[in-house]
């Protein structure tokens, strides 16, 4: 008899866990989930399932990949967000629950926006996989976004994750280093953007600062470089009574802030993530042109 799938489960759950890999119980449970094509139920009911050769000669070159530090939605290349399969690439971050925190403060507030309206029109920076925009197309069906990004990566998964989610009619992809190609006026600007200074790249985790596309990372020198291009040019692109929102890094609140108000906009709230962390920013209007 060969290998059954409740031995698989467990000599793969070992081996990550052997190997120092942090959640690796649960990281062998996505794996051999998904490169087996069974559910947790089918483990408990029908353990004695067996998996083929060549099954098991894909789940060893996988396992290789997650020892050597490759995080496990890599390997899988999708991961969940805000409730939505978000499809990964090279030159994407992984969309993280830390940035629902950006979607759950400000959906509310475009909620009033689009009923009141009857249309809202978001502008999202930094887009990599769509993940902020396209969880808020799915909760409003009167909104209609831009996805900007630099690379053209990370705009054709963008593009692929809203087809796949029957959200391209209300998604636009378009490569621009910030608002350099963007034209026209938004109710809301929103952007998870590098926010880690470059002196920190190499303190982080294996895990993201080998997989994890630097340009996604990368802050510049005091990890502000992006928030101040927000502040000084989102007042020309933003309607009245239109909201800025930005994710952060944990200590940069007073900083971020900083930045904004220096361009003339107000602190609309400040909200923390699930762990306590200071994680978003939202602004209203700026009284500079």
């Amino acid at each position: 008899m060969g290998t059954t799938l409740g031995k698989l489960l467990l000599s793969t759950r070992r081996r990550l866990v052997n190997a120092g890999i942090d959640g690796g119980a649960f990281d062998a449970r996505l794996l051999i989930e998904h490169f087996t094509g069974t559910t947790r139920t089918e483990a408990i009911i029908n353990p004695d399932r067996v998996i083929s050769a060549e099954t098991l000669a894909e789940i060893e070159v996988v396992l290789g990949r997650r020892m050597a530090g490759e995080p496990v939605h890599r390997i899988l290349g999708y991961r969940e967000f805000h409730g939505l399969r978000l499809g990964l690439s090279a030159e994407t971050l992984e969309p993280r629950p830390d940035t629902e925190t950006l979607v759950d403060a400000i959906l509310p507030l475009l909620t009033e926006i689009g009923e009141r309206k009857g249309a809202c029109r978001i502008l999202d920076l930094g887009t990599g996989t769509g993940a902020i925009a396209l969880a808020l197309l799915a909760a409003l069906p009167q909104a209609s976004a831009v996805g900007v990004d630099i690379s053209e990566d990370a705009l054709a998964t963008a593009a692929r994750n809203a087809r796949d989610l029957g959200l391209s009619e209300r998604f636009t992809a378009v490569k621009s280093d910030w608002f350099e190609e963007i034209s026209g006026q938004f109710d809301a600007i929103i952007s998870n953007p590098p926010y880690i200074s470059s002196t920190e790249i190499e303190t982080l985790q294996k895990e993201v600062r080998s997989f994890d596309p630097l340009r996604a990372l990368d802050g510049g020198v005091d990890g502000l470089d992006a928030y101040r291009t927000i502040a000084r040019e989102s007042a020309g692109h933003m309607e009245a009574g239109g909201l800025v929102a930005v994710e952060i890094g944990s200590t940069q609140k007073a900083e971020v802030t900083g930045v904004f108000l220096d361009a003339g906009f107000l602190v609309k709230t400040a909200l923390r993530d699930l762990a306590g962390n200071d994680r978003v920013l939202m602004f209203t209007g700026s009284g500079k042109a």
